[in-house]
């Protein structure tokens, strides 16, 4: 086997590894609804919000934004109470990735359903916080919390890791496309601007508490992650890109030991090895976009693409899409 050859194959299997773990065993089924589904869809490959949720910076700000929003004490009973987190952490994952993929990629009546079957999950999921407080996961109070904890994660990932960051004007507009399907999913005039936003954000932090449970699931994320010895080198890059794009406030509250100098000098340069290793490998799989024609020298059906199912070059003919893969 030629050098060439040997890195192509492990190329293949970090792509299928990853793969596997955040969009499931059967993401090639999955992938082919989301894509390969005829049909109208809220956003195109030349929008923002494609580009940020199709990007690997998504890996490294998925663990930013489970770390920034466990601090809201109720939104974490939630998620210790409801979501098997701990049990089954990469089916939670996989979950939020479809629902993400679906919503960002899919067409809009396969987004609808998505968006009705998490509401609909969402009624049945309420509860008391530890301190005797309510909860209930469809309150529009905290789905704005969630909502705005991620996307300010997500942006903040694309900003810092992907090869072309957004302009302000295109984070503006991420910021609002990411609020379609949010608004569906019940939260109340969400912020269409980064400036909207970071206000929104401000103005939770009078209720953002360190809790214990917030502590554990940050422990668990970061130095008991479910993966085997050998994967937990790699992983502890994503980590760290992650903890770098945290808010130091959110960090301090957290207890976690990384000083601003630290962070910029050697938190982020892991997080952007991580990054260009997950990206590496997600390009070792074959994509399928709907932006893709039929025939077209760069489109995964063509005989004459090196990842056309055609190709003997081709890993399994599953044309699993970068976004479904990215997304977390």
């Amino acid at each position: 086997m030629s050098s060439a050859a040997g890195a192509r194959l492990v190329q293949r299997q970090l792509g299928r590894m990853l793969r596997s773990k955040v969009a499931g065993d059967d993401a090639p089924a999955r992938a082919q609804r989301i894509w390969g589904a005829p049909g109208e869809r809220w956003f195109t490959p030349a929008d923002p919000v494609w580009r940020v949720h199709a990007d690997a910076s998504m890996f490294p700000a998925g663990v930013t934004s489970l770390l920034l929003q466990s601090l809201h004490p109720l939104a974490m009973a939630g998620v210790a109470g409801h979501s098997g987190y701990k049990s089954d952490p990469w089916g939670r994952l996989q979950r939020t990735s479809h629902y993400l993929a679906t919503t960002t990629f899919g067409t809009i009546e396969h987004a609808e359903e998505a968006v009705a079957a998490v509401r609909s999950i969402h009624t049945r999921v309420r509860g008391k916080a530890p301190d005797g407080r309510p909860y209930r996961a469809d309150d529009p109070h905290l789905l704005m919390w969630v909502h705005a904890a991620e996307i300010d994660s997500f942006l903040r990932g694309f900003q810092a890791f992907a090869a072309t960051p957004l302009t302000p004007d295109e984070a503006d507009v991420y910021v609002a496309q990411a609020g379609i399907p949010a608004a569906r999913l019940g939260v109340v005039d969400p912020p269409t601007t980064v400036a909207g936003l970071r206000e929104v954000l401000d103005a939770y932090r009078p209720e953002l508490e360190a809790t214990p449970a917030a502590r554990e699931a940050a422990r668990f994320l970061l130095l008991n992650p479910p993966l085997p010895l050998y994967a937990r080198p790699g992983y502890a890059t994503i980590a760290s890109g992650g903890v770098s794009l945290l808010p130091g406030w959110a960090r301090d509250m957290l207890g976690i030991p990384v000083p601003g100098v630290v962070s910029t000098l050697v938190a982020r340069p892991l997080g952007h090895l991580g990054t260009a290793a997950v990206r590496w490998g997600m390009a070792g799989l074959a994509e399928r976009r709907p932006s893709d024609s039929p025939g077209s020298p760069d489109s995964p059906d063509s005989p004459d693409s090196p990842d056309s199912p055609d190709s003997p070059d081709h890993p399994d003919g599953s044309g699993d899409p970068v976004g479904e893969k990215a997304a977390v």
